[in-house]
């Protein structure tokens, strides 16, 4: 795969603090600041309290969870740089999972009408997407990533090291967009992930297979940064997906991301072989591939209607009609497909039945 550039540095790096210490060095002392989140924070800190003291950098902690990815949180970041000397020169450095890069990112974008910052993902699903292509955005009104911005970090540090503190349930779910990367772009990088042995990690091989996902992501971002045309391919599954991970949190049973990717894949796929012909024999396999690593987010028929009223007010949506990502083949993409609610509706009830 040829190596697309954008403004960021992806920089898949061995010890993060030799990388910090270089972009620290970038900017005038007292100007670098510290973004994170509550478990990080217990977790991987410690580690660097050292480093953050000799180069005196203040921090400010949010509390984790998505449901922290809102205004208030962004205002805290805001004040804490406020009271704190920040400057359209300063360097806001954000160490977390995706809800923290995306949410600190967006509160970087618009401080002062935007500083610098770089992201160092601790998940996986923060290593794939969330810190890299340049969206910062925040919950709102019940909506996910509803307010936001387009802003590429000036570096992103990737270490499979801060992996070995994650869950099961969060390594697979940022497992999910890996697979969406594969669908879309590469059938050598969707191979190589069902071969991954998920039961006995090997981080060595993960590092080189993350660079070969976010290479993807960097295909497309670095083709249309600002999702015009066919940056849309990212959002394969999305559509969906984000209206069950909308609706369950709602429903105060929350689903994580991938998980909820995952579902909306299963359900894109099956709207993909009745739009755009994609294999039947392709779509039999990729489900139960899917449901074995995701299992299922349980509706029902009476769930329909919520959830087509959350795909309506999908960003991605352009004059009235429901936008989505269809692969005609695995690493062939059609995008700009509407189908109709009967049909979206028709993808649901395969969805259940399964």
């Amino acid at each position: 795969m040829g190596k697309s550039k954008i403004n960021s540095k992806i920089i898949y790096s061995r010890n993060p603090k030799e990388e910090l210490l270089y972009w620290v060095g970038k900017y005038n002392a007292g100007k670098v600041f510290l973004a994170t989140e509550d478990t990080v924070n217990k977790l991987w800190i410690p580690t660097f309290s050292d480093f953050f003291k000799a180069n005196g950098i203040k921090k400010v902690v949010i509390p984790s969870g998505e449901n922290n990815k809102k205004i208030e949180s962004v205002a805290k970041i805001w004040e804490f740089l406020s009271e704190n000397g920040g400057s359209r020169k300063s360097l806001l450095i954000n160490i977390g999972g995706g809800m923290l890069t995306d949410l600190a990112g967006f509160a970087a974008s618009t401080f002062k009408r935007g500083i610098d910052f770089l992201n160092v993902p601790t998940t996986l699903l923060s290593q794939v997407d969330a810190s890299v292509g340049g969206k910062t955005g925040i919950n709102f009104g019940g909506f996910k990533n509803e307010i936001g911005t387009f802003k590429e970090p000036v570096a992103v540090i990737i270490n499979t090291g801060f992996l070995k503190t994650i869950d099961s349930e969060n390594f697979i779910s940022g497992f999910a967009e890996m697979i969406k990367h594969g669908l879309i772009y590469s059938p050598e990088h969707l191979s190589e992930l069902e071969k991954y042995d998920l039961g006995n990690v090997d981080y060595g091989l993960l590092q080189k297979i993350i660079r070969h996902s976010v290479e993807v992501k960097e295909h497309f971002v670095a083709s249309d940064p600002t999702e015009k045309n066919i940056r849309k391919a990212l959002n394969f599954g999305h559509t969906i997906g984000h209206a069950f991970e909308s609706y369950a949190w709602g429903q105060n049973r929350p689903i994580k991301h991938g998980y909820a990717v995952a579902y909306g894949m299963i359900a894109e796929l099956y709207l993909s072989v009745k739009k755009c012909n994609f294999p039947p024999d392709d779509f039999a396999h990729l489900t139960n591939w899917l449901i074995k690593l995701y299992g299922k987010f349980k509706i029902q028929e009476n769930d329909f209607n919520a959830l087509f009223e959350l795909m309506e007010h999908d960003k991605k949506n352009e004059a009235g009609r429901i936008n989505f990502t269809l692969l005609s083949g695995i690493g062939s993409i059609e995008i700009n497909q509407n189908c109709d609610r009967d049909l979206i509706y028709e993808s649901l009830l395969h969805y259940i039945k399964l």
